[in-house]
């Protein structure tokens, strides 16, 4: 068998010569009046006859591209396809397919799962249908500006997002299929970047959110007389209880509670399921605790605490809470499902509760990467009386205290 070192001192001779390798390569040396260059050849002798494939130049092709190249040659000969038959050009890669690849590799699994069904409902609702059947080498960024402008023309049908900052955060997701593309070599560039100024600005909304006393009692009130179903009420009193982000609660599961746990119940909710990607402590007050085992018996045999109204399997959907708060006599204006988290911390910082304990429990992001990757647990008896003084006085306001 030929080695690296035997190739490249092969000189050239008067006349070719060959060296060689093992089961049919070749390297054929030339002499110095045909360039004394050197090639690779497949030699095969089935059927009686003796067929050279050509496999390259050296040192362009080495010694063990060389070898595989023969043995993809003798593969095909050996499923009876001619290795010389050009290959049918491959059909261009479309935007749908290169979207669902880059959600499989860079969504699922990775981010949270409230994260990846919004960016799932923004590709099927806005960029699919426009883009569907689509080679995405070939969508230009006069294309990606008429569909977002049509998303900005669109009304808002009551959302509290404006239209502007959908079209914004549906131009984020194409530029990042459009780089996955890229990286993977299904297109050339990413035709978003040329869109910089040309779409609305964004107007930042803020969750609305309510923060007097007698308009959260009133909130309270509602919520204990909600006559809609049990796990419907029962997420909005958690919600009140525990001011965590509506996605965490609509995808509780039941095997993140701990009853029993040392000094109080727990709700640990694991880091894929985090915006910040970090595991999350939430003590709960006596009073989230019995909400939790109120449902036991209704959606205990599941995965998930909070169920869909339409099956006993599938999480709550994201509309869910909102739409119990307009029956409820609210607007986006008033209040939102994120909005608890908004009162929540107003109050307790109204309250006199310590900022650091407050923004922990709401599990925002940590300034110290270090420090960050180890206080899930940090400020958790303090965490564990302010989560039960502030069940208490929801309580209290419902009943005419506070």
């Amino acid at each position: 068998m030929l080695t690296d070192a035997r190739v490249r001192g092969a000189k050239p001779k008067a006349k070719r010569y060959r060296l060689g390798d093992s089961e049919g390569l070749v390297l054929m040396v030339c002499p110095e009046a045909e360039g004394a260059g050197k090639y690779w050849q497949y030699r095969d002798r089935r059927g009686g006859k003796d067929k050279t494939y050509s496999l390259g130049v050296y040192p362009e092709v080495s010694l063990a591209a060389a070898r595989a190249l023969r043995d993809g040659v003798r593969v095909k000969l050996a499923a009876g396809i001619d290795p010389r038959a050009k290959a049918e050009p491959a059909a261009p890669a479309t935007f749908e397919a290169v979207a669902e690849d880059w959600f499989k590799t860079r969504m699922l699994g990775v981010r949270s799962a409230g994260h990846t069904d919004t960016i799932r409902y923004r590709l099927n609702t806005f960029l699919y249908p426009a883009l569907r059947g689509r080679p995405i080498a070939e969508i230009s960024s006069a294309d990606m500006l008429a569909l977002l402008k049509a998303i900005e023309a669109r009304p808002a049908r009551g959302r509290a997002t404006t239209l502007a900052d959908t079209a914004h955060r549906v131009c984020n997701i194409a530029s990042q299929v459009f780089r996955y593309g890229v990286s993977t070599g299904r297109c050339q560039n990413d035709p978003t970047g040329a869109l910089r100024g040309a779409l609305k600005p964004t107007v930042r909304a803020h969750h609305a959110a309510l923060t007097k006393r007698e308009d959260i009692a009133e909130l309270m009130r509602k919520i204990a007389a909600y006559t809609g179903s049990l796990v419907v009420r029962s997420a909005l009193l958690f919600s009140a209880y525990t001011f965590q982000r509506p996605g965490e609660i609509r995808h509780a599961e039941w095997g993140e509670f701990d009853m029993s746990a040392e000094g109080g119940a727990l709700w640990k909710i694991p880091a894929e399921k985090m915006k910040m990607r970090r595991p999350h402590l939430v003590p709960l007050a006596p009073q989230a605790a019995d909400v939790i085992e109120a449902l036991r018996p209704l959606t205990g045999e599941g995965r998930y605490v909070f169920t869909s109204g339409y099956s006993r399997v599938e999480a709550m959907s994201e509309n869910t809470i909102r739409a119990a708060l307009r029956r409820m006599g609210y607007t986006n204006e008033q209040m939102t499902a994120h909005g608890f988290r908004g009162m929540a911390s107003t109050c307790l910082n109204e309250l006199g509760w310590a900022g650091d304990v407050i923004e922990r429990q709401l599990a925002h992001i940590e300034g110290n990467a270090v420090r960050a990757a180890y206080n899930h647990a940090e400020y958790l008896p303090e965490r564990r009386a302010m989560m039960t003084a502030w069940a208490n006085w929801l309580d209290s306001l419902r009943g005419g205290g506070g």
